[in-house]
């Protein structure tokens, strides 16, 4: 449902001055990945010294003691690569389920938003990016099940979709009318420490580092654009639909960072594990300040543009940032 529907009018909060537009996407065509940069060959770049498909410090289950005694240096490598495919697969379905449908709604003038021209034409741009960065995401797990014959797990559906989709269950008609802009709005400003680290490891075979740098390249452009977003879409909302809308920020954010548990469990009983085993391999790696703490990192810029746009003015929407240690 489009949230034109549901906004109390054509232009939200008149009394609101709006800041002026600046598009990131002047230059769209000499810079965007799906214009300038080749599809990347997994089998043409090696990795410089042993390969690994995804970096073991940002698995802190692949390096537990436990699993590492159990599998040997063989059923670490797996793992890992199972860790890629989780990446790449939350990234397919990020873009095509939560993404693409919003900004083509604001392309085609169905968002419920009074925007500026430029701004509809930059999400068309958008929806393009989105839909290349799906498509060689796929590409790329299909090329490294062929290169190495580890398989994706079966049943592999990212956490953030099961999470999004229980949040929105309890929504009223309201608020789950804007839900999906505020998704995204949440999910393209969070900043992901692996569009910035793996293009750097050069233990990683060079198409897997290109293509997350043919990535993070892009999603700085939207993160400019969505950040401008938000200062359109806040101001078209009622008071009860900000505050809402509000609440439920922290709990989008923790949707989008949270480690996907059941996937790593999936990952551990694949190599013979016992249920005893995984729960203290996943307890004793992921402890709540530890993971409480990355969560906070990851989403330091969407906090401040929430702030900026005096979104937690709002006491309930300033308890529930401050409840998740967030603000």
């Amino acid at each position: 449902m489009a949230i034109r529907e549901r906004l109390p009018g054509p232009q939200g909060d008149v009394g609101r001055r709006l800041p002026g537009y600046r598009s990131a996407f002047g230059k769209w065509d000499d810079r965007a990945s799906v214009r300038t940069k080749p599809s990347r060959r997994v089998a043409e770049g090696r990795a410089d010294g042993p390969q690994l498909y995804f970096p073991p410090e940002l698995v802190p289950a692949a390096t537990h003691p436990l699993f590492m005694g159990t599998v040997g240096p063989t059923g670490v490598n797996e793992f890992l690569t199972q860790q890629l495919y989780s990446y790449l697969s939350f990234t397919v379905d990020l873009e095509m389920s939560a993404v693409v449908p919003v900004t083509s709604d604001i392309s085609l003038g169905r968002s419920g938003l009074n925007l500026p021209a430029q701004m509809r034409r930059d999400a068309f741009n958008i929806s393009t990016d989105e839909a290349w960065h799906a498509q060689f995401s796929h590409d790329l797990i299909v090329q490294v099940e062929s290169e190495t014959s580890v398989r994706a797990l079966p049943n592999s559906e990212p956490a953030f979709l099961r999470r999004l989709a229980e949040i929105e269950a309890d929504l009223d008609g309201d608020t789950r009318a804007v839900s999906g802009l505020l998704f995204a709005v949440v999910s393209e400003t969070l900043i992901s420490a692996l569009l910035s680290d793996l293009p750097k490891d050069r233990r990683l075979p060079g198409a897997v580092r290109e293509a997350v740098a043919d990535h993070a390249e892009d999603e700085g452009r939207h993160h400019a654009y969505f950040k401008s977003l938000l200062h359109h879409f806040w101001p078209a909302l009622d008071g009860r639909q900000r505050r809402n809308a509000g609440v439920l920020v922290p709990r989008l954010i923790a949707a989008f960072l949270e480690p996907d548990y059941a996937h790593l469990a999936l990952g551990l009983f694949g190599h013979g594990l016992t249920a005893e085993q995984v729960a203290q391999i996943l307890e004793e790696s992921y402890p709540d300040a530890e993971v409480e703490r990355r969560i906070r990192q990851g989403s330091s810029a969407t906090v401040k543009y929430f702030t900026e746009i005096g979104a937690i003015d709002d006491h309930a929407i300033r308890d529930a940032f401050e409840e998740a240690s967030i603000s």
